[in-house]
This record gives C-alpha cells, sequence and structure tokens, in this order.
C-alpha cells in the first residue's frame, strides 16, 4: 500500500515536470501550439520598444458654406466650383494654441496610460515633457506592440452630424459610455455600437425626434388639404414627405466615415444605437464588424486625447543580455541543480532520490506560478529564481536530516522571516526591477510552504513508515 502511494505521487511529480518543462501541445489550424503560457520577460531581458509622440504642427484645409457651416465631401471640388457654390477655404491649424497647455499634456498622458492598462499592457515607462508636449514610451517587444500602437495614436474622437446641413449633433462630450450590442433575426445579424448619452445629450435626442414628429403632423395636415386624386402624385408626396421628416446623422470616428444612425428609430432617448456594418449572416463578416465596434467603444470608454499627437519615433532597443548568455546562464544553473541532486542521491540513499524527484516537480510547479501570476521577470527576477530554488534546496535537506516535524517548518521559516517582510513589502512598489524581485520571492515562499508541506514531506513519512 505504501508502495502505491509512493509510485502516484512519484508519477504525479512526473506529469506536472512534463508540463512545466515541455508544456501541453494542441493541434492548430494545422500546427501544433503549445497552451501553456509562456514567461512574461521585463526590458532589460526582452528589449524594449522606444516610441516617441509630439503634438502635431499639421494645418488642415476647413471648407465652409456661406452660413459658416463646415461642409463635407467638398475637397474634390475646383475653386471655381467652390466659389459658384459660395463656398470658402480656410485653413487652420489641427491643435489650436490655447489648447497647447500643460493641462492637456498632462491629461493625454493619463488617457494614454489608462488606455495601456486597460488594454493589459503592464511593463512600460512613460515620460512627459510638461513644456512641449512630447511623450515618450518604452514597453516591452512582443507581439502586444501594434495594439499598443494604434491606442497612444488614435485620438478617439466621435462625432454625429446632421446628414443635410453637417450642423455637429452629439460629440464625445455628449457620451458617458459604450458597449456592443446585436440583434439577431431570421435575415441576419447585426451590430450595434451603443452610446450612453449624459442627461444633455439625451435632452439633444429628444428634442431632434420631437422635431421630426412635428413635422410629420405638419406634412399630414398640409397632405389632407392639398390631396389629389391622383395615384402617382400621391405617392410622389408620400415619399417626399418621408425624406423631409426623417432626420438622419452620419457618423464619424477620427474623421472616418462609420455609418449612419436614424434618430426616429431610437426607441429610448437616454442611448443612440448606431448599426456597425449592415446586417449579415457571413462568420468573418460579423466578427470584422464586432470587432469595429469593440475598437470604438474602447476608445470612446476611455476618452479622447484632447491634441492630437504624431508619432515620430517608433525604435526597438536591444537587450544588453544576449540569447546565448542566456543560455549559458541556464546551463550553468542546470549543472548546479543536477550536481545537488546527486549529493542527495548519494548522501541519503531512497530517502535523497524521493526528495531529488520532489525537488524537480517544485522546480515545475515554479515554472507554472511564474507564468501564470503574470510575473515580469526582469534580471532581478531571475536572481529571485535563483535564491527560491536555494531556500527550497536547504528545506529538503532540513526535512531529510531532522525527518517531517513541525518544528522543521517552524525553525526554517523563522530563519528567512526577513525575506519574506521584505519580499511582501516590495511587492506594492512601482519599480519594476524591485517588483520583479519581490514578486518571484512571494510566489516562491508560498510555494515553498505549500508544495513541501503536501509533496516532499509525505514522501519522507511514507518512506519511513515503510522502514519501520
Amino acid at each position: 500500500m505504501k508502495k502505491i502511494k509512493i509510485l502516484t505521487i512519484v508519477l504525479a511529480i512526473i506529469l506536472l515536470s512534463m508540463i512545466g518543462f515541455f508544456g501541453i501541445y494542441t493541434h492548430v489550424q494545422n500546427r501544433m501550439e503549445n497552451q501553456v503560457k509562456d514567461y512574461s520577460y521585463a526590458m532589460d531581458i526582452k528589449g524594449a520598444r522606444s516610441i516617441v509622440l509630439t503634438v502635431g504642427e499639421d494645418i488642415e484645409t476647413i471648407i465652409k458654406d456661406a452660413e459658416g457651416n463646415e461642409v463635407e465631401d467638398a475637397d474634390s471640388l475646383t475653386d471655381e466650383e467652390l466659389t459658384e457654390k459660395g463656398y470658402i477655404k480656410e485653413e487652420q491649424p489641427v491643435n489650436k494654441e490655447e489648447d497647447k497647455n500643460s493641462d492637456n499634456y498632462k491629461k493625454t498622458k493619463e488617457i494614454i496610460e489608462n488606455r495601456l492598462n486597460q488594454l493589459g499592457v503592464d511593463n512600460y515607462i512613460i515620460k512627459l515633457n510638461e513644456e512641449s508636449g512630447e511623450i515618450i514610451l518604452e514597453t516591452t517587444e512582443n507581439d502586444q506592440i501594434n495594439d499598443v500602437l494604434n491606442v497612444i495614436t488614435t485620438t478617439g474622437k466621435i462625432e454625429i452630424t446632421d446628414s443635410n446641413t453637417n450642423e455637429v449633433l452629439f460629440n464625445n462630450d455628449d457620451i458617458t459610455s459604450a458597449t456592443v450590442t446585436s440583434n439577431q433575426e431570421e435575415e441576419g445579424t447585426t451590430i450595434y455600437l451603443q452610446l450612453e448619452l449624459t442627461e444633455e445629450g439625451s435632452k439633444k435626442l429628444e428634442e431632434i425626434q420631437n422635431e421630426e414628429n412635428t413635422n410629420i403632423e405638419t406634412d399630414n395636415t398640409t397632405d389632407n388639404t392639398t390631396q389629389n386624386n391622383t395615384t402617382q402624385e400621391t405617392e410622389e408626396n408620400e415619399e417626399t414627405n418621408q425624406n423631409s421628416t426623417e432626420k438622419t446623422g452620419k457618423v464619424s470616428f477620427d474623421g472616418q466615415d462609420v455609418n449612419e444612425v436614424s434618430f426616429s428609430e431610437q426607441t429610448n432617448t437616454k442611448r443612440l444605437r448606431i448599426p456597425i456594418g449592415n446586417q449579415t449572416t457571413n462568420t468573418t463578416t460579423l466578427n470584422n464588424n464586432a470587432n469595429e465596434a469593440s475598437y470604438i467603444a474602447f476608445m470612446v470608454n476611455t476618452k479622447k486625447i484632447p491634441l492630437h499627437y504624431e508619432l515620430v519615433g517608433n525604435q526597438y532597443i536591444l537587450s544588453e543580455i544576449t540569447e546565448n548568455q542566456m543560455q549559458i546562464a541556464g546551463y550553468i544553473a542546470l549543472g548546479i541543480i543536477a550536481i545537488g541532486i546527486i549529493i542527495l542521491i548519494v548522501k541519503y540513499k531512497l530517502s535523497g532520490l524521493l526528495a531529488a524527484i520532489s525537488y524537480v516537480g517544485f522546480i515545475a510547479s515554479f515554472i507554472l506560478t511564474i507564468k501564470y501570476t503574470n510575473v515580469i521577470l526582469s534580471i532581478e527576477g531571475l536572481l529571485a529564481i535563483a535564491m527560491i530554488l536555494i531556500l527550497n534546496y536547504v528545506l529538503v535537506t532540513y526535512l531529510l536530516k531532522k525527518s517531517y516535524k513541525m518544528e522543521t517548518y517552524k525553525e526554517f521559516f523563522i530563519k528567512i522571516s526577513p525575506i519574506i517582510i521584505l519580499s511582501i513589502v516590495f511587492c506594492f512598489t512601482n519599480w519594476a526591477p524591485i517588483s520583479s524581485f519581490a514578486m518571484v520571492s512571494f510566489w516562491g515562499i508560498l510555494l515553498i510552504a505549500i508544495y513541501n508541506a503536501i509533496i516532499t514531506s509525505n514522501l519522507i513519512k511514507i518512506k519511513e513508515g515503510k522502514e519501520k
């Protein structure tokens, strides 16, 4: 029975070790892909991307009509055509001089930080020059870098303008939050960007709908007094009335047209539902529409950047530690671990062999713990890993010498109590090197206590019980 218990624990350790050291591979799109999460490296190991943003100095050309309203879709008109229509060209800076101030620079930095945090980027350094507004961002080079570039270079400006007059009806100031919804019917599914309106925005929508209802009543009265007996003329009048009373808005995001929205179709004055794309049954198109809606909702929820920024620098900075140096360090560590395991086996025979197997299982468990607790590994974090492996080896030798006793645990953890206290305290620091060391130490010490109490001590107790 005791042999079966020992064998069961050893097999469990072997399985755990296989997962920790090699991973779990599944078939994904004609290739084998490891489903076990990879390490998260800090910039001093992985390398960094240095991104520089400056306040834009671009000049934009605005075309206005005789009443001073901005005219859309007039860029293709010649100067003569503009004159004929009474349109006027005006050139103005994208960023007004009065907006270039320290408050807006700080607000931009805060919005970018919020977007990065919402995106799950937790290893970055951001610096702001409060005089010029220049922003320098350094972050780890990884597969997420394109998403980072998108969220920091997108202003997040959303506008809904009158389809006929181009008057701005709603903008970011009228929106509190955005979500993505869908409506499924037999003909297909429609993705909606749902904008929750402020109290002021809600009043605007209510006024627009009331204006439409008033126009409909007026048109109906006119129709009744000027009714024509000709069926064709009646149909034309109905079509004309419908076009004149129904008010629609053009939705744009960062200057790009998104879609149109019908105000009469809104069932609640506290929100606007904007269709993204058309109704469809195609899965690819549906996913694209959902991704577009999610992207816009993300930007709206993280607020609009008050200034237009330009990307002027995007450079990859190599780590001072080469891959070859990392491999050499790994081989040295493996050699030291192998020597330590051999010493345990030679000195303690069967008990040493079981302790060595348990030690290998601890390493695998430690690897998985680091990966799934999202610890950022810096050089200091690697040193903390070495320290934890040494501490665990010391505890294993304690257990072999003194057998499993609660006093052994107490004695060991009292001796390393300063390390425990420091690791807990420094876990809350924002300085990446110290934070990495502290987080690795914290999870490592916690794992030492739990793993050895469950695995190593039981193996030793079972073996000693067998010998007796």
